[in-house]
């Protein structure tokens, strides 16, 4: 009867330590975030222009770069080129596309829709490095090179922390 006691024991403590893993691995959160792919330069006046025949392909590529990174969202601003940027990754991933605005970035329900999951954030030259200053909650990185469609963020906040890095990924 002891040793039957013990065994329950045991099977118990190995269910509650298993349990706890994948609380600590649901816990996490892991931000990507991007520019927006080339732009269409031709007209300087456009405010809101589409990307051009390299920003197509280079938009593409990131599909191809995210296709084996599972994502449970992808945000973008409503402008052409950060939609046309995120579409192919949002398409192939069956996610359809959340837009968001760069002034309430990283805000109480950005954080709340975001916890515990992976997600894509597509921004611009200035907002990419700010948003992720924001989630960070110190001002660690200047903004985006105005030719550099390159730059990846990677943001995990974990219970330990927050940390971050930037990759070049010349698709």
């Amino acid at each position: 009867m002891k040793k039957h006691i013990l065994l329950v024991f045991i099977v118990l403590i190995s269910c509650t330590s298993n349990t706890k893993k994948v609380e600590s691995t649901a816990s996490t959160t892991t931000y990507f975030l991007i520019r927006h792919a080339e732009k269409d330069r031709t007209d300087s006046t456009n405010k809101n222009p589409n990307l051009n025949s390299e920003g197509l392909e280079r938009a593409q590529k990131w599909a191809n770069y995210f296709e084996n990174i599972h994502l449970d969202a992808v945000y973008s601003t409503t402008y052409n080129r950060t939609m046309q940027t995120s579409k192919p990754t949002a398409e192939s991933k069956k996610l359809a596309i959340i837009n968001y605005n760069p002034r309430d970035m990283y805000d109480a329900n950005f954080q709340k829709n975001t916890a515990g999951k992976t997600v894509l954030v597509v921004g611009h030259s200035n907002t990419t490095p700010a948003f992720v200053n924001k989630i960070l909650g110190e001002k660690k990185y200047k903004d985006i090179d105005d030719n550099d469609n390159a730059s990846l963020f990677i943001v995990t906040i974990t219970k330990d922390g927050k940390t971050s890095k930037v990759e070049k990924v010349e698709n």
